[in-house]
C-alpha cells in the first residue's frame, strides 16, 4: 500500500480529510481563474493592454509547465507536502505583484508567478488521488473536484464584476489572498506523509531531473507564441522558427512516444487532452471579450455568460462517474462531440444582436462535453502510473492541459492584437478563434479512437 504504517489505519479519516482539501485547492483556483477573466478585459482596458491580452492568458499556463514538471518530480522523490507549502508560497506571491501592478507588463508578471504556483498543485493532488484512493474510487473523487469549480463558476464572476466596478480590480487579486492561505492551512493539515515505498523512491532519486526539457519547452512556446503576435515580419519568422526548434523535441521528451500520433493507451489520453483544452480555452476566455467589445457588457455580464460552461462541465463530471462502466474512447468521443457543437451554438456572440443569454446555454455543451471526457481520462491516466512515478505521469496529462491553454491563448491573443493594430473587425478575429476550435474539436474525435484503459 502506498500509505505509511501509521495512516494505514486512519485511511477513511485521511479520505475525508483529503478530499475536502483538494477540492479546497481546486476552488481555489476556479476562483482565481474566473475572477480574472471575468476582470482582465477591465484591466487592459485601463492599462492600455490589449496587446497583451492574450499574453497574460498564455503566461498563466506556460509558467504552469515549469511548475507541474517541477511539483510532480518532488512529490515523486519526496512526498507531496513540501512541494505543495512551495506552490502555495508562490501563487500568494503572485497575487501581491499583480494587485500592486502600474503596468500591464507587472500584471503579465504577476501572472505567470500564480501560474507557476498553481500548476504545481495539479500533480501533486494527481499523486495524492493515486496512492490514497482505490482505483474504483477514483472516479468519484475526480468528480468531486470537478465540483470544486461550482461555487466559483457560481459567485466570482458577479462578485469580481462588483469589486472591479466598485473597488477596482486589484482588489480582485488581494481578495482572493485569504482563500489561499486559509486552503493551505487545511490541507498541509491533512496531508502528512504520502511517501512511496522506499525502493519506488530511490528509482524517483536516480532520474534526470526534467526541469531543463521544461525550461526549454517553456522558452520555445513563448517564443512562438511572441511570434505570432508581433507586427514585425522578419522577427514573427524568427521567434517561430527558434521557438518550433526548442519546443518539438523537448516535449517530446517531457511525453511517451507517439503522442503526435494518438497512439493507442496513454499517448492519445494526452492528445485529446491537449485538443480539448485547447478548443475550450478558444471560447471560453474570448466570450468575454465579446461580450465586453462587442455588446458592451457590463464586468459582471462579461463573466456571467461563461458560467454555464461551467457548472454543465460538473455536471458532465457527475454523469460521466455514474456511467464508469462506458468505455473511456466513447466517453471522450461524445465529449469532442458536444464540445464543437457548443463551438457552433456559441459563434453567434459575434454578431451585437445576438441575446447574451443565449450564449449563456449554448457554451453549457461545451463544459458538458469537458465533464465528459475529463474524468474518465483522468482514471485512465492513473492505471499508467506505478508506485514512485505518480507524479511524472500526472505531470503529464497537466502538462498537456496546459499547453493546449496555452498554445491557444497565444494564437487567440494574436488574433485579438492583430486586429487591435489594424482596421481588422475584432469580430472577425474572434471568429477565427472558434473556426481553430472547430477544427481541433473535430481533431479530438478521431484522436479518440485510441483512448483506452491499461490492462
Amino acid at each position: 500500500m502506498n500509505l505509511d504504517t501509521a495512516q494505514i489505519s486512519q485511511v477513511p479519516q485521511r479520505q475525508r480529510a483529503l478530499a475536502i482539501g483538494l477540492v479546497s485547492c481546486t476552488s481555489l483556483i476556479a476562483f482565481e481563474t474566473t475572477s480574472l477573466l471575468t476582470a482582465l478585459p477591465t484591466i487592459a482596458d485601463e492599462l492600455h493592454g490589449d496587446y497583451l491580452y492574450g499574453a497574460t492568458l498564455a503566461a498563466y499556463m506556460l509558467a504552469d509547465i515549469i511548475g507541474l514538471v517541477t511539483a510532480g518530480e518532488q512529490a515523486d522523490r519526496r512526498g507531496p507536502k513540501a512541494p505543495f507549502i512551495g506552490c502555495i508560497a508562490i501563487f500568494l506571491l503572485g497575487l501581491v505583484v499583480a494587485s500592486i501592478a502600474p503596468t500591464m507588463p507587472i500584471v503579465l508578471l504577476g501572472r505567470i508567478l500564480q501560474g507557476a504556483g498553481a500548476g504545481g498543485l495539479a500533480p501533486i493532488t494527481f499523486v495524492i488521488i493515486k496512492r490514497v484512493w482505490p482505483e474504483n474510487q477514483r472516479s468519484r473523487i475526480f468528480a468531486w473536484i470537478s465540483a470544486g469549480w461550482v461555487l466559483p463558476s457560481l459567485s466570482a464572476p458577479g462578485l469580481a464584476g462588483y469589486i472591479t466596478r466598485a473597488f477596482g480590480w486589484r482588489w480582485v487579486f488581494i481578495g482572493i489572498a485569504p482563500l489561499a492561505l486559509a486552503t493551505a492551512v487545511l490541507s498541509i493539515s491533512a496531508m502528512g506523509t504520502l511517501l512511496a515505498n522506499k525502493e519506488a523512491q530511490l528509482l524517483a532519486h536516480a532520474k534526470k531531473s526534467r526541469l531543463p526539457q521544461a525550461i526549454l519547452l517553456t522558452t520555445g512556446v513563448a517564443l512562438f507564441i511572441a511570434g505570432v503576435q508581433t507586427k514585425f515580419v522578419l522577427l514573427a519568422i524568427a521567434f517561430i522558427g527558434i521557438g518550433l526548434a526548442l519546443s518539438i523535441p523537448n516535449f517530446n521528451k517531457l511525453m511517451p512516444p507517439k503522442v503526435w500520433r494518438a497512439k493507442r493507451g496513454l499517448p492519445a489520453i494526452l492528445a485529446c487532452r491537449m485538443l480539448a483544452t485547447s478548443a475550450f480555452l478558444s471560447i471560453d476566455s474570448f466570450v468575454p471579450l465579446a461580450a465586453d467589445r462587442i455588446h458592451g457588457a457590463s464586468p459582471t455580464i462579461q463573466g456571467f455568460v461563461i458560467i454555464g460552461a461551467a457548472l454543465s462541465w460538473s455536471l458532465g463530471s457527475v454523469l460521466s462517474t455514474r456511467r464508469s462502466h462506458i468505455p473511456v474512447a466513447r466517453s471522450a468521443a461524445v465529449g469532442f462531440s458536444l464540445i464543437l457543437f457548443g463551438i457552433f451554438a456559441v459563434s453567434p456572440v459575434l454578431s451585437a444582436s445576438w441575446p447574451l443569454l443565449a450564449t449563456f446555454f449554448s457554451w453549457c455543451f461545451g463544459g458538458l462535453g469537458m465533464g465528459i471526457l475529463f474524468v474518465p481520462t483522468s482514471v485512465a491516466a492513473t492505471a499508467y502510473a506505478d508506485d514512485g512515478n505518480e507524479g511524472q505521469i500526472g505531470s503529464q496529462i497537466n502538462l498537456a492541459d496546459s499547453l493546449g491553454f496555452a498554445l491557444m491563448g497565444g494564437i487567440g491573443g494574436a488574433t485579438v492584437a492583430i486586429s487591435d493594430r489594424t482596421h481588422w473587425p475584432l469580430s472577425h478575429a474572434l471568429g477565427t478563434n472558434f473556426l481553430i476550435a472547430a477544427v481541433l474539436a473535430t481533431l479530438g474525435i478521431l484522436a479518440s479512437r485510441g483512448v483506452a484503459q491499461r490492462t
